[in-house]
């Protein structure tokens, strides 16, 4: 089969490197030939454009709806954001008409991408696929009502116009059921790592960063993951890091990522007296990102009790086990199953930073279960495999299809 994906958001990005990067790898393993047309956080400073990546064919189309520089994510004016969009949606569209395939899969249903997916299915005959990962709607910051209403519009049409659509969580599920589309058209796609990207590096370079960082014989708290708090706690992260000092005063929080709250929550870190035991390391390169996870004890993926938290499901989850440390999280959404039985982590009930702190300690101080909890993430992941996941979708592009051949 050929598959083409269509992204709003480069490789960089959680979602590009977290999701349909490494399902696009593994689809290609399976020998499938697989592209991705995508845009870029800084268009104008892409070094290569065009390039093939572990088997899979990558175009660099336009400059994204945000601008990302350093640890900083910038919005565009609306005068700005409308020709930027208008020229990603044309872009997205000739690379959709132009790039040979069989399968068209959009990854999240957004008006660049999801118009660019509904015009090649009505004018080259695309079997449309639309992967559902979130809500945009409710996570992006938009200057004006009308941006996230027409957000919003393209987010419920474009799953309804596909002929399959893909989510990785219940809550999504169940929204695309209220929509009207029938169960036999949702394919329930969990997220998943890469064991590629997540191989153990070699012990040494773990304790190369952590004396570079200055954590050589403390317990670490590490989180990995967007400085946006619509989507993501940092904040109360924070809190209960605070608490945690009390008891364990030799403690580092080690805080990996960037995004539009990034000085705000280094703001908070310093209102809270945290500076000298908060890290920020800011952005790294994705390949590094498996070091940070293995320099902490134990690893943290809060979420707020919200729209956003209850669509999402942290990618967080599935590197930590990945990596063999142990993982708290909290209540929201799909994490309670996710988790499992018995639980491969610790969860806590969401906004309070208290019972947070308790879970952090409990693992701190108690080896034995920190080694019980690194055992069932281990097993655990070994379930989420995008080579596995890629196998169930194979199965589902080819049904569709066949089923597009019939009619």
């Amino acid at each position: 089969m050929r598959i083409l994906f269509l992204l709003t958001q480069d490789l960089e990005s959680p979602s590009g490197i977290g999701r349909y990067f490494p399902w696009a790898k593994a689809l290609t393993r399976l020998g499938h030939l697989v592209s991705i047309a995508a845009l870029h956080a800084d268009y104008a400073h892409v070094p290569q454009k065009n390039f093939i990546r572990d088997g899979v064919e990558i175009h660099y189309v336009a400059q994204m709806h945000v601008l990302k520089r350093g640890n900083q994510k910038i919005y565009y004016s609306t005068p700005k954001l409308i020709g930027h969009t208008v020229q990603a949606a044309w872009a997205l569209t000739r690379a959709a008409l132009s790039i040979q395939s069989d399968i068209l899969h959009v990854g999240k249903p957004q008006p660049m991408n999801g118009l660019a997916g509904m015009i090649a299915k009505a004018l080259r005959g695309r079997v449309l696929f639309v992967d559902c990962d979130d809500l945009e709607a409710a996570t992006n910051r938009f200057a004006k009502g009308w941006q996230r209403q027409v957000v919003s519009f393209f987010e419920r049409r474009v799953p309804l116009q596909a002929d399959h659509v893909t989510t990785h969580n219940h809550v999504l599920q169940e929204q695309l059921l209220g929509l009207g589309i029938p169960a036999e058209r949702i394919t329930y796609l969990p997220q998943g790592f890469d064991r590629d990207r997540f191989a153990g590096p070699q012990p040494e370079l773990v304790e190369a960063l952590r004396d570079k960082l200055g954590l050589r014989g403390k317990p670490v708290v590490v989180y990995v993951g967007s400085m946006s708090l619509g989507s993501h706690a940092v904040d109360l992260l924070l809190e209960a890091f605070a608490i945690l000092r009390h008891f364990r005063p030799e403690a580092a929080l080690l805080l990996v990522g960037g995004g539009e709250d990034y000085e705000t929550i280094r703001q908070k870190a310093s209102d809270l007296e945290l500076s000298g035991s908060v890290i920020f390391c800011g952005r790294v390169p994705s390949s590094d990102v498996p070091l940070y996870y293995r320099a902490g004890n134990v690893s943290i993926a809060p979420v707020p009790d919200n729209a956003s938290g209850r669509a999402s499901i942290s990618l967080k989850m599935f590197e930590t086990w990945a990596c063999g440390i142990p993982l708290v999280t909290v209540d929201v959404g799909d994490r309670r199953d996710m988790l499992g039985n018995p639980p491969a982590g610790l969860i806590v009930q969401p906004g309070d930073p208290t019972v947070l702190a308790q879970a952090i300690l409990q693992i701190l101080d108690q080896p034995e279960l920190a080694q019980m909890l690194t055992q069932r993430g281990l097993i655990r992941a070994a379930e989420f495999t995008w080579d596995r996941l890629a196998e169930q979708m194979e199965s589902v592009y080819s049904n569709a299809l066949a089923r597009k051949s019939a009619q």
